[in-house]
């Protein structure tokens, strides 16, 4: 892990294969941070509570994230906190249609499911990775990415899916993060999944407190010294109202700091539900690292 040239506390993590091809587009995860948008089409979803859950909705909800400048679109069917179960095929009916609506926008479609069945049906209709916020709890889930050119996001969560977990407890919450991710990688590699079509994601409040998840974004460089790229959700997220005091509607502030912090500190996808916000931030923060290049320069530059 090495620290950028001239910028004290930055954290550039050394990636095994930083360069991927994902859905067709190029990623240089050395120098490169793509902005992940979210449509969740489910009634219950923790932040837009079923704004997109109509098809029409969650479609056009997508096309806007993307001319907003978003990268990367992931498309849920079932949340992740505790409920009732929601049947497979149901969850299969509302993500197919998204990404078959996606189908050559140009963005890298993903799913977030931890079910090998929608996972299989979502590659098929034209998904490029699959998010299992499970961290591959059910190792068939590696087995059907490995049988595809999709890509695999591994995700730190202790409880099984849908199911609660009150007052998580860690002695260490970081050291136990990178162990438990290090553990599901090797399972997902030993089931055949290619170190290059792998990312990680420690999972913000996925069964941890606040003060957990303030200690992973504080250290997350401990996590992306791991050596692949990490996605980090923590758009609007508890950890952000409970810091702040701020309701649901009023974390976009926070949540962008956060995002910013996370990339210095070595994250290279931010999975996000404002995205033109996240958009300008991302960038913003490529250029001050001498990332990217300004879009043009003007202010004070002589006339010729």
């Amino acid at each position: 892990m090495e620290i950028a040239p001239g910028i004290t506390g930055v954290v550039v993590p050394e990636l095994e294969i930083p360069r991927r091809t994902i859905g067709g587009r190029v990623f240089d995860f050395s120098r490169q941070v793509a902005v992940m948008a979210i449509v969740n089409r489910t009634p219950d979803s923790f932040y837009d509570r079923g704004a997109t859950f109509a098809l029409d909705a969650a479609v056009a909800a997508a096309r806007a994230a993307i001319a907003e400048g978003a990268d990367w679109v992931d498309i849920g069917g079932a949340k992740f906190a505790p409920g009732p179960a929601v049947p497979i095929s149901a969850e299969i009916d509302r993500v197919l249609p998204v990404v078959e609506a996606l189908r050559g926008s140009g963005a890298v479609i993903s799913i977030d499911t931890f079910h090998p069945e929608v996972a299989l049906a979502g590659i098929g209709a034209g998904a490029h990775v699959i998010n299992d916020t499970t961290g591959v709890h059910d190792p068939a889930m590696a087995e059907v990415v490995a049988d595809s050119d999709a890509s695999l996001v591994i995700t730190h969560s202790l409880a099984r899916p849908r199911t609660p977990y009150p007052a998580p407890q860690y002695r260490d919450v970081v050291a136990e993060v990178a162990d438990f991710l290090r553990e599901r990688v090797d399972r997902a590699t030993g089931r055949g999944v290619p170190p290059d079509r792998i990312i990680i994601d420690p999972g913000h409040d996925l069964n941890k407190n606040t003060a957990h998840s303030l200690e992973l974004t504080r250290r997350l460089g401990e996590i992306t010294a791991l050596g692949f790229p990490t996605l980090v959700a923590v758009s609007n997220k508890d950890f952000i109202g409970e810091t702040l005091d701020r309701d649901r509607g009023s974390r976009v502030n926070g949540s962008v700091a956060a995002a910013v912090f996370c990339i210095l500190q070595g994250a290279r996808i931010l999975r996000m539900h404002n995205v033109a916000a996240a958009v300008d931030a991302a960038r913003m923060t490529e250029a001050i690292l001498g990332f990217r290049e300004p879009a043009y320069l003007r202010h004070n530059v002589g006339l010729t």
